[in-house]
């Protein structure tokens, strides 16, 4: 047996060594650590099962947009510097019940509005596949800091793909569940108003058994205080799934969206994850829900305009402090008339009337699979790429995230292929809300059927 101070060491050491090149952990406190392992092995020693959770000794870091009590939790902005979390939001405090040890927080893009992770406080995070690349955002921080085991596992937040993009990138497990099945509270920005529709909190890991053992920890009703509780959290119990009902599930796939176009080996991805659930007994057929493209216009009516008048009040008159990627998508959200009443209203109304409408389809396909993004990992600062001939903007290039957040779906990711550079492709596996264990389970089918994944080259 491995002690957890042995397994504490462990990853600090790993920090030690790693987290120079990578920049993921931007707040750590290494004796902090050990006393909670210290205390992790106490337990065992007293042989006191009752006080051995399913997490007992692990060691999890937190995106430092989510307060961990005497960590930082700043959001990557100036506006926040030095701040300080009183307390655990109620996902950590369960991590720690359930015995986690909290390693620190993790980078994150300033107000975590960009899909790459750098901002005027602690720099860029790099991608341990390629230093050159980005981690992605806004979870950028976690998922460098996972792939490259600085870290067994731990905590994002997803408003377009900000858990789903970073596990891609860095070839990871993530989950992004239905929102209020995992209680946010104690995330900054709050998750509230039309923004709490499309924002939610999840788990990322190495493995999809990972990310469903933290699942199951974290989800559930949070019936706090006034102080503590979430009540947007929903009262949605954790269900076991029996092996028929998932073998009996159909799925439908689909390699691109007619829009936006994905590289050469993300259709392959998507192929080979569909080839491998067919051979293993799942009916797996082509699908490809209607309704996606509007689902992308109204993710942006929430995301990008309701998300600009959300922050606008937080960075007035504080220019000079943003940084360049935070000003850039303030550019974005600024192009375009605030909302109204009506436009809100109607930007409501039309979310609810494509998500019906694909729901309808999916009575038929209860799981799909699809691309997670258009390509893997860029490069430090790009914005656009060619893909088969076409150019590939920006905001375009998550649509395949996008899409899920305005609907409400739940969806992980898996690690599925690698680009002609050795750079890791996942694919999506989506369900319909509150079916998050479906999701996992078939995630866990396939992660089995393609067999292990390889550590990034800076580790190995």
């Amino acid at each position: 047996m491995v002690s957890p101070v042995e397994v504490a060491r462990f990853h600090l050491d790993r920090i030690e060594r790693f987290n120079p090149k990578l920049n993921a952990f931007v707040d750590y406190k290494p004796e902090a650590v050990l006393t909670q392992a210290r205390e992790a092995e106490k337990a065992i020693l007293r042989r006191d099962k009752d006080e051995l959770g399913p997490l007992h000794g692990v060691p999890l870091s937190i995106k430092s947009a989510i307060d961990v009590a005497g960590h930082r939790c700043e959001a990557g902005t100036r506006l926040r510097a030095g701040h300080i979390a009183a307390e655990d939001a109620p996902l950590v405090a369960r991590l720690r019940a359930a015995g986690a040890v909290i390693l620190g927080v993790t980078n994150t893009p300033e107000l975590l509005m960009a899909w790459e992770t750098d901002n005027l406080l602690y720099g860029r995070t790099n991608n341990p596949w390629d230093l050159t690349r980005t981690a992605g955002g806004s979870s950028g921080g976690e998922a460098a800091a996972i792939a490259a085991g600085l870290s067994a596992g731990g905590v994002g937040s997803d408003g377009g793909g900000s858990i789903r993009v970073p596990a891609h990138f860095c070839g990871i497990c993530g989950l992004k569940p239905t929102p209020g099945r995992i209680a946010s509270m104690g995330h900054f920005p709050k998750s509230g108003g039309p923004f709490a529709l499309i924002g939610v909190v999840g788990p990322m890991a190495r493995t999809i058994e990972d990310v469903r053992t933290m699942f199951e920890v974290m989800a559930g009703w949070d019936d706090g205080d006034v102080r503590d509780g979430d009540p947007c959290s929903a009262p949605v119990e954790v269900r076991e799934i029996h092996e028929t009902a998932v073998r009996a599930v159909s799925i439908g796939f689909f390699e691109d969206d007619g829009r936006t176009p994905v590289t050469r080996e993300t259709r392959s991805a998507v192929s080979h994850a569909a080839s491998l659930l067919m051979s293993c007994g799942f009916r797996v057929e082509p699908f490809r829900p209607e309704g996606l493209e509007g689902a992308r216009q109204l993710w942006w009516e929430f995301f990008g305009r309701a998300g600009g008048m959300i922050l606008e009040p937080m960075v007035r008159g504080h220019d000079s402090e943003l940084s360049p990627i935070l000003r850039e998508f303030l550019s974005w959200t600024n192009a375009a008339p605030a909302h109204t009443g009506e436009s809100l209203l109607a930007a409501w109304l039309g979310r609810d009337a494509v998500r019906e409408k694909i729901l309808v389809q999916m009575r038929r396909y209860p799981v799909l699979i699809c691309p997670t993004a258009a390509i893997p990992a860029f490069r430090h600062g790009e914005r656009e790429w060619q893909v088969e001939g076409k150019t590939v903007k920006y905001l375009d290039a998550w649509s395949y995230c996008a899409w899920f957040n305005l609907l409400g779906f739940p969806a992980a990711v898996v690690p599925m292929g690698s680009s002609d550079e050795g750079l890791p492709i996942g694919v999506q596996i989506v369900g319909r809300p509150w079916e998050e264990e479906m999701v996992l389970a078939v995630a866990a089918k396939l992660e089995m059927e393609r067999g292990p994944w390889q550590a990034p080259p800076l580790v190995e």
